[in-house]
């Protein structure tokens, strides 16, 4: 019988090699493994308060002890106003940072860094929770919704028109950014990712699809990337030296026939960036408009290895990588430095753990929780 996908091919033709489980070191922090888990929302603070509750510390805790290199928790709001929905996380007050402390707290007893995506989702904020049998749009302030901002007047396809932000507005979203940033060190992360990707408010600056200011932040590519060269000097500064900035930036709208966000563009974005001190980034794509987009096993992973390739920054691929043979494969290929999974890992916790297996790694080496040890898997016989 054929094997089932290419990866499977690989996987038969080569000796066993353990990249994917070889450490990374960024700046002070020392990761594990190359297998991070990626942001993922998981809409469940049901007290619309922001404050992080069970469902999270177990949430990413059987993660933590599923051996991810690095946990990265979901987009998180820098402000009440700036969170994707009324049931989203938030590191506006002290509240939060106390509940995201045992969180870490417990991640770390596995061996696990975290890290926290902090964002602000502009025109896209306010929306109900993406979950099943719940509508979709804008929640009307009636209901426990709020002021929406964006770059400009232009409404994503389906939500309310936001109010164009003024300076002032964007003086605070990177006051906010830098505040949340301090109260992530103080919750115990050991890292921070800034969204810059999936039609968020920094990715509503970048691109010309939402962003159609005549000011210092609208028209030409360095005013458009002016507000995310802000954050990211504002947040570097406020977090101590030995901690990791990362990026995540969606290289293209994949819109053609009008003005919009690129490869081109990010690439250029990407070693200013470098420059004002972000020691890695996430590369996926999308999310501004509705578009077609080509999705298949590692569609996003030829933007990524773009960015490796050119800017030289340790980079993240993302998207529909589901097998560690794949996985391996795209860094033994020099494609990326690191492998962030989304949707596998809601699947299966214990991803890394079973990929470390597959991929004929001993025992010893697999970071199996000890109370776990009566599920080891029999190590393979190599020849």
């Amino acid at each position: 019988m054929l094997p089932a996908s290419r990866w499977e091919i690989r996987w038969t033709i080569v000796d066993i090699m353990t990249s994917l489980f070889s450490p990374l070191q960024l700046r002070g922090l020392t990761v594990r493994n190359r297998v991070w888990m990626a942001p993922m929302c998981q809409y469940q603070v049901t007290t619309g308060d922001g404050v992080p509750n069970d469902w999270h510390l177990v949430h990413y805790g059987a993660r933590a002890a599923g051996g991810f290199g690095l946990i990265i928790a979901e987009a998180t709001g820098v402000s009440p106003e700036g969170r994707i929905s009324p049931a989203c996380t938030g590191l506006w007050n002290d509240e939060q940072v106390h509940a995201w402390k045992r969180i870490t707290d417990f991640a770390h007893t596995q061996g696990a860094p975290m890290g926290v995506q902090l964002n602000h989702a502009g025109r896209k904020a306010g929306t109900y929770p993406w979950l099943p049998g719940n509508p979709s749009g804008t929640v009307p302030v009636a209901e426990g919704g709020w002021r929406i901002l964006g770059p400009s007047a232009v409404a994503q396809k389906g939500l309310d028109v936001p109010e164009e932000m003024t300076l002032a507005d964007i003086r605070k979203v990177v006051e906010d950014f830098a505040a949340a940033s301090r109260r992530a060190v103080e919750a115990g992360f050991d890292s921070i990712e800034i969204h810059g990707a999936h039609g968020y408010l920094l990715h509503q600056f970048l691109t010309p699809l939402a962003n159609k200011r005549t000011d210092d932040y609208g028209g030409s590519f360095d005013n458009r990337t002016r507000l995310i060269r802000e954050v990211v000097t504002a947040v570097r500064a406020t977090i101590p030296e030995e901690m990791p900035l990362v990026v995540r930036l969606s290289a293209t709208d994949w819109i053609d026939d009008e003005p919009s966000w690129d490869a081109d563009q990010t690439v250029r974005l990407v070693e200013i960036l470098k420059g004002l001190g972000v020691d890695a980034v996430d590369i996926s794509t999308g999310g501004a408009a509705p578009a077609r987009i080509p999705v298949g096993p590692g569609y996003q992973v030829d933007f990524a290895a773009r960015v490796k390739r050119e800017v030289g920054i340790p980079t993240s691929a993302v998207g529909l990588i589901t097998e560690p043979a794949q996985a391996q494969e795209l860094l033994d290929d020099g494609l990326a430095d690191i492998i962030s999974l989304g949707r596998a890992v809601l699947r299966d916790p214990s991803w890394p753990l079973r990929a470390a297996h597959e991929l004929g790694l001993p025992n010893e080496e697999i970071p199996y929780p000890a109370s776990y040890w009566r599920g080891v898997w029999p190590e393979k016989v190599t020849v």
